[in-house]
């Protein structure tokens, strides 16, 4: 299994590197998470392989948005799509000790000071759009930085805020089998709650709001309709990135660590056993609408093994589920005769909360899907260090 993930997975990379000769040019735009997605699945990638050219690739990139004097070109703070990238940047400092990635990292810190939360302390998806809204992408986009920065800077109070979204995410959207739904709304959280002193922005919201903001797919409790499989997979990722770097001495580690055993093992028991993948609506597999999603599988797969590698989970117990998962993901890369790369397929690209549960199963698909790409490289990225 090892063998065949790591040709797969260096191949994609490869191909990643030929299409893309700058991460700059990869979709949607130059700084945003597909980027800090990709880069930091290269960086992965470089830990395993030491192969110089994955680190010259994400320098690159740090090379282009990072000024002398610490600016980050791109950047605006405006979301936790945008905070995600920042990732990358801590990576950088800690590989090059260059003093302008570190101030960049310092003013990206900074932009959470005054982003918006919700009553209870929840970063919210964006500053403007989706007002009283927290996503659980936004989750892993958010505090994929400020754990790394935590840790790069001696922060343990990174950790702390970390692990408080990951505990209100779960209080807002765990539904069962350690499942979360897409997101929450604060319910009737109307325009009068938008003000300077909640946000440190006097016109925040003002044109977004109305006396009643509660969007079409929230329910009474807030929560939308479905478990969305990418969605569920940003939320695994982040609890593994998080076990990864808060120190075993802290106590706070038991909370992602629950967390992730518990989300482990309803995934085992949701997984195609044909496949070997997760559907676009986790906990629907009978829906006839229904069908298997490349990115969440992706994810899932990262999950699996490193929970495996982190002792969260047994070998013994998952070792199937994860070489089930490893030979489902390389069925999704199908060869394109015309290009001479490989090709993901059965994915859509990232999407914002939908209004039914029908509109996850419909979505569109598109070959080569920004966000699955990337799982699959992370994921079998994951099988490659697990196996060795």
């Amino acid at each position: 299994m090892s063998e065949m993930a790591e040709k797969m997975g260096l191949r994609l990379a490869e191909d990643l590197i030929k299409r893309y000769p700058s991460a700059d040019q990869y979709p949607y735009k130059s700084w945003s998470y597909p980027q800090g997605y990709l880069l930091m699945g290269m960086a992965h990638l470089y830990k395993i392989t030491k192969n110089k050219k994955y680190y010259d690739y994400i320098y690159d990139y740090g090379n282009t948005h990072v000024t002398e004097d610490g600016t980050v070109n791109g950047f605006t703070g405006c979301s936790m799509d945008d905070m995600m990238p920042g990732a990358v940047l801590v990576w950088l400092y800690e590989q090059t000790k260059e003093e302008r990635f570190a101030k960049a990292c310092h003013q990206i810190c900074a932009s959470f000071l005054d982003y918006p939360r919700t009553r209870e302390g929840g970063f919210l998806h964006d500053r403007i759009r989706y007002p009283g809204q927290m996503w659980v992408d936004g989750v892993f986009m958010g505090q994929m930085f400020y754990c790394a920065y935590g840790k790069a800077f001696q922060k343990p109070e990174c950790y702390e805020e970390a692990v408080g979204q990951l505990q209100l995410i779960y209080r807002y959207c765990h539904v069962h089998d350690g499942l979360l739904v897409h997101a929450y709304s604060e319910v009737d959280y109307g325009k009068e709650n938008y003000g300077k002193e909640n946000y440190g922005k006097e016109n925040y919201g003002k044109d977004n709001c109305s006396g009643n903001n509660k969007p079409p797919w929230a329910g009474p409790d807030g929560r939308s309709t479905s478990v969305w499989s990418e969605g569920l997979g940003w939320y695994a990722l982040i609890l593994v990135e998080l076990l990864k770097t808060i120190p075993e001495s802290m106590q706070l580690r038991k909370v992602p660590e629950r967390y992730l055993r518990e989300l482990l093992y309803g995934l085992k028991k949701y997984q195609n056993p044909e496949t070997g993948l997760w559907y676009q609506v986790v906990d629907k597999p009978d829906d006839g609408r229904n069908w298997c999603e490349t990115s969440g599988s992706g994810m899932f797969l990262y999950a699996m093994a490193n929970g495996i590698r982190l002792g969260v989970i047994t070998k013994e117990e998952f070792e199937e589920n994860v070489r089930l998962a490893a030979k489902g993901l390389h069925t999704k890369m199908v060869p394109n005769m015309e290009t001479g790369h490989y090709d993901i397929i059965s994915c859509c690209n990232g999407l914002c909360v939908q209004n039914k549960e029908e509109d996850y199963y419909f979505y569109p698909q598109q070959i080569n899907a920004q966000e699955a790409v990337c799982s699959v490289l992370w994921g079998l990225g994951a099988v490659m260090e697990w196996d060795d």
